[in-house]
Parts: C-alpha cells; structure tokens; sequence
C-alpha cells in the first residue's frame, strides 16, 4: 500500500497512490507490492531495498548512497504493549525532494507522527524535516517503553522484597509463588533489550545524517541530529541501567525461590531424623528372634512405645533449642 504526503497550505496533504508525483514530500510504502516499489523508482530514479535487504544485519547494507540519495535502515520497534515485541526493520530513503519508508508493518510511531503532521502547520516543510521529526517521533517512543519498564521493575521490587504472606490456613502454608514475577522479569528484559537494538540501529542512522552532505539535512536540521544523538546516549545509558536492574531482581528471584526450596528440604530432613530413632527401634522389636527378654514382659508393649515417642521428642527438642527449627 502506497501512501503519499504533499505540501498544502503549511501542513502534510495525506493520499494514496494516485497522488504519486514529484510533489511528494513522504511516500509510505506498507507492504509495498512489486508493481507499487517500481513505480516509486521510476519516479525518483532509485533502487529500493527489498525484505530480505533489509534484513542483513552488515552495516555496508543498512547505510549506503546511491547518487543524491541515501539510504538506511533500522530495526524499529512494534507491537511494545503486546505480550510479543519485536523489531522490524524498516528503511528510510532520504533524496533532496522526498524521504520515502519501506516498512512492513506499522509501529506506533508512524501513526502518531502522520497525525501530527497532518494537523500541525510549517512542521515538517522539507523532506529532510520529514525525516528527522519521524526519527524523533520513534525516539520519544522507545523513551517511553523504557520507562514503562522503569515502573514496572520498581513495581515488581515491592513484589519481590515484600513480607511473605503470614496468615494461617494458606494452602502454600505462607509460601509464594514466583512464577509470575520470573514471567513478568523476562517480558522486561526481552523488552528492553529489544529497545537498546532499535536504539543502537536509530543511532547509526543518525551519525550517518550529521556526515551526510547539505544536499540530504539543510543547515537547519542539524542541530535537531544533534539533539537526537545526544538524546539517544542518554537513553542507551538508561536501557544499560534497566538491564542491571533486571539482571539483580532475576538473581534476588531465583535466590528466594532457592532459600524456599531450602526450608521445604529442611522440613524434609528434620522429619526424617525425627522419626529414624522410633524407626529403629521398631525395626529390633520387629525380628521376632526367640530369646528377647521384652516379649514376655507384660510392660513392654507400652516400653517400647515409650521408648519410640521419647527417641522422636529427643531430636525434635534438640533442633529447636538450636534454632533450626
């Protein structure tokens, strides 16, 4: 699907392909098919990527020109409050009248940004403009994923560091469950990581622009490349941030459900040795040899029962005067 944006009274004209013309100023590829791609080359005189092009992870295949024009692409992020993100690469083709996107799918971004356009007089006035509010657009967004997944990390602090539950009755007998917790730490960290990608690929296509010629980013535009580089080292710092957080909460996790799976081991032992001592000697008054001088004594059914329970309190008394217990 072609959708193409045209100057009109200070603002982005939105239409689909049969406004295609030189006066385009944003051409959106969505899906593009193959009749679609070569009328856009015909029409600015390029070679447009395909999928598969865009998918090489070489730096050579991701930033390049081709005559006046340049070309980069990015792996962006999409679908962020969904259970399954994921970065699609999409390319930016910047010539000196018209930036054109090859993308196939449609990240967050992309919507608000044409909204605004289409709304906002004398903001994107040139193709570079264009270009330049998109990139901050899709910067502001991976700002806030990260720091959507700042409050969910303090969020899930309180849930790991929290008294564990105390009250009677509980079926896990005051022990919790942390399944959900290691659930929602590995979402944030698929989710940052995936982020610090897309920020890692924007920010090669930003120091591409701020050494590209005049001819592609006027004079005017630069200090914005600037502002967005400086903006996403800041952001790359914080996604480190977010990272070691993340890896601590998922080693304070594991470390609880360890000290857990102690206690419930512990109770298992103590059980063990409290009832080893009534066991053996069960087991001796069990063999039922001829000459044992307690079978024929009339107290020793109740002896050796006294004997039994007094060889479990022993032990049990011992751990917990030790405090193991």
């Amino acid at each position: 699907m072609i959708t193409v944006y045209t100057l009109a009274h200070g603002r982005l004209e939105k239409g689909d392909a049969s406004a295609l013309s030189d006066a385009a100023l944003w051409i959106d590829l969505l899906e593009p098919t193959e009749d679609e791609e070569r009328a856009v080359e015909r029409l600015l005189g390029i070679d447009l990527p395909t999928r598969e092009e865009m998918q090489e992870i070489e730096a050579s295949s991701r930033l390049y020109r081709q005559q006046e024009a340049i070309f980069m692409t990015a792996p962006v992020l999409t679908a962020s409050d969904t259970p399954n993100p994921l970065n699609t690469p999409i390319a930016f083709v910047l010539t000196s009248g018209c930036t054109v996107t090859v993308r196939h799918a449609t990240p967050q971004p992309f919507a608000t940004f044409a909204n605004r356009a289409v709304k906002a007089r004398a903001l994107c006035q040139t193709a570079d403009a264009v270009l330049v509010e998109l990139l901050d657009t899709i910067i502001d967004r991976l700002a806030d994923v990260l720091e959507r997944i700042g409050f969910d990390l303090e969020s899930l602090s309180r849930d790991i560091f929290e008294a564990p539950p105390t009250a009677a009755g509980t079926p896990s007998g005051g022990r919790r469950d942390f399944r959900p917790i290691l659930h929602a730490i590995g979402r944030s960290g698929d989710l940052t990581s995936k982020a610090r990608d897309s920020l890692l690929g924007i920010n090669r296509i930003v120091t591409f622009l701020m050494q590209s010629d005049e001819i592609q980013v006027r004079k005017e535009n630069r200090p914005r490349v600037k502002t967005m580089s400086r903006d996403i080292s800041s952001l790359s710092e914080h996604a480190m941030f977010l990272s070691g957080k993340i890896t601590f909460l998922l080693d304070a996790t594991l470390g609880l459900i360890n000290i857990q799976q102690n206690d419930i081991i512990k109770i298992f032992s103590v059980v063990a040795v409290v009832f080893l001592p009534p066991t053996l000697i069960a087991s001796l008054y069990g063999m039922n040899f001829e000459i044992m001088p307690e079978l024929s004594w009339p107290f020793g059914y109740p002896f050796a029962l006294a004997l039994m329970v007094l060889s479990a309190v022993l032990p049990y008394l011992y751990f917990k005067r030790r405090g193991w217990l």
